[in-house]
């Protein structure tokens, strides 16, 4: 649905449906009193954007963020995509955004420590020119959709809790063609670039085992 003449509302009712129609609640609806089933966050938004009756353009990119709790557990996973043909720069970015997370998740195995994920997701995206937000995190996710631990996306590897198997952790590197700096738009929820640049962002629950960690939501092009 992701394409020119759509709107973020249009995508929204659509993905409320389908959740609804397989047994699940949208996690996101009331969620702290957010008032739609997605976050469908366009260019320089980074997250929590609102869905309303903007219309997707040619070149836009928009990043969809969806929870869905399921017999008591909730998943929680986001991707950018491109409407239509973008710009070289929303490409790599969106391509950068999404290898941080498997970067990351290389680290997500028993023995290792949470920073280990964020010092990877970090080190990928700076070392690919781009810059990753500092004030919103991944985080633990189970019978809440925001448990314990927090992961940030940045930081020296070796620090925070132990990494051990049956963690569900929700991995979601959000990152910036300019800089990290970001502000909150009145509305309370739309987190944009302070600078005006593009912003993407990439998430999947994994599952800790004692191997390679499992993901358990896939994002459509995984």
């Amino acid at each position: 649905m992701v394409t020119a003449g759509v709107t973020t509302k249009q995508i929204d009712l659509a993905v409320h449906d389908f959740i609804v129609s397989m047994g699940a609640i949208p996690t996101f609806l009331g969620y702290s009193g957010f008032p739609a089933s997605i976050c469908a966050s366009v260019n320089e938004q980074v997250i929590h954007g609102i869905p309303d009756s903007r219309v997707l353009k040619n070149g836009d990119i928009v990043s969809i963020d969806v929870g869905a709790t399921k017999d008591g557990y909730v998943g929680d996973c986001a991707a950018t995509f491109i409407v239509g043909k973008g710009g070289k720069e929303a490409e790599r970015l969106i391509a950068v955004t999404k290898r941080s997370f498997f970067e990351g998740i290389k680290f997500a195995r028993e023995g290792y420590r949470i920073s280990d994920i964020s010092h990877a997701v970090q080190s990928y995206v700076e070392g690919n020119g781009f810059s990753v937000v500092r004030e919103y995190v991944g985080h633990g996710i189970g019978a809440q959709m925001h448990e314990p631990p927090e992961i940030p996306n940045f930081g020296s590897p070796g620090h925070g809790i132990r990494i051990v198997r049956g963690m569900t952790l929700a991995v979601e590197p959000m990152v910036n063609v300019g800089g990290a700096a970001i502000k909150v738009l009145k509305d309370g929820w739309t987190v944009v670039t302070l600078d005006g640049t593009l912003s993407a962002h990439y998430e999947n629950t994994i599952l800790i085992t004692d191997g390679e960690p499992e993901i358990l939501t896939t994002t459509g092009d995984i």
